[in-house]
């Protein structure tokens, strides 16, 4: 028996990269999927965001484990389109248990040159998704009674800053506390709320000439072979970087019961970054 198995999870971003990561793993372990993504680029993103065929190749995976899934294209930022996403899945599916609110959006300037645009998108995806996504969701959780979990993706940036990042790293530290606060209203409900705190993954949204400049501004075109070995020497562990089901894996942990008492917490999965860097809370 699958150790969420029976159980139905809502995940956000999922066509693609860490998304996709959870609606397989909770599949492989027992869960239906209710998986949503934008599938169209916004504008400020410097890199190519999901499509809707990612969506459906997504879809294949989880129905190859001979688990279901309900795919909607819908932008977390949109309350309706979201109450949309969970009532199509919750009507197929009959139950809502997990929510892995994960989807989010990367870019990068100094904070007194980004546009109103980068700004507002930012905070509406990384910030704004994730309460859209959990005021979606929890009336639904609250209804049928069975407790569940959410599971929330900040980073490493929502404890410490970060040069040319001020609206990531306000919106990974904000999910913090929105992490904080439903923890303490949804308790009483059996709904546990954690957070994810992962270094760089190895998606797309690391890699590419966006993120290899931050870290080389003076050369032309620096390398993906430059950039791993200068992230390798930010974490305790011998990594450039974490894969995606390093994630996966500690949300599957947070979504079931061996994880039953765990609300609150933030959880590093980050190779030491946070060690070596010395941040604390």
């Amino acid at each position: 028996m699958g150790r969420v198995e029976g159980k139905v999870a809502l995940v956000t971003g999922a066509a693609r990269s860490q998304g996709r990561s959870h609606a397989v793993r909770l599949a492989e372990e027992g869960a239906d999927i209710i998986a949503v993504d934008v599938c169209h680029q916004i504008d400020t993103v410097p890199y190519p965001l999901a499509s809707s065929e990612d969506l459906a190749e997504t879809a294949r995976m989880v129905e190859k484990l001979d688990r279901r899934i309900v795919t909607v294209e819908a932008d977390v930022r949109e309350a309706d389109a979201m109450q949309a996403a969970v009532a199509r899945g919750v009507e197929q599916f009959g139950r809502l248990d997990i929510v892995c609110a994960n989807a989010g959006i990367w870019s990068v300037n100094k904070t007194w040159e980004l546009t109103q645009e980068q700004w507002d998108d930012m905070i509406g995806v990384n910030l704004t998704g994730v309460w859209q996504t959990v005021k979606a969701a929890v009336p639904a959780m609250l209804e049928a009674g069975n407790g569940g979990s959410i599971i929330i993706t900040s980073s490493n940036g929502g404890v410490m800053g970060f040069e040319n990042l001020a609206h990531y790293v306000s919106a990974k530290h904000a999910v913090v506390g929105l992490c904080r606060t439903l923890c303490n209203e949804l308790g009483r409900h059996n709904i546990r709320v954690n957070n994810i705190q992962p270094t760089a993954v190895n998606t797309n949204m690391i890699h590419h000439q966006g993120v290899y400049n931050l870290f080389f501004p003076s050369e032309e075109n620096p390398s993906k072979e430059q950039f791993a070995s200068a992230f390798r020497s930010l974490n305790v562990l011998p990594v450039p970087w974490v894969e995606p089901v390093d994630i996966s894996n500690a949300v599957l942990w947070l979504a079931s019961d061996e994880a039953r008492y765990v609300t609150g917490i933030s959880l590093p999965v980050d190779a030491g970054f946070l060690q070596k860097i010395g941040a604390s809370e």
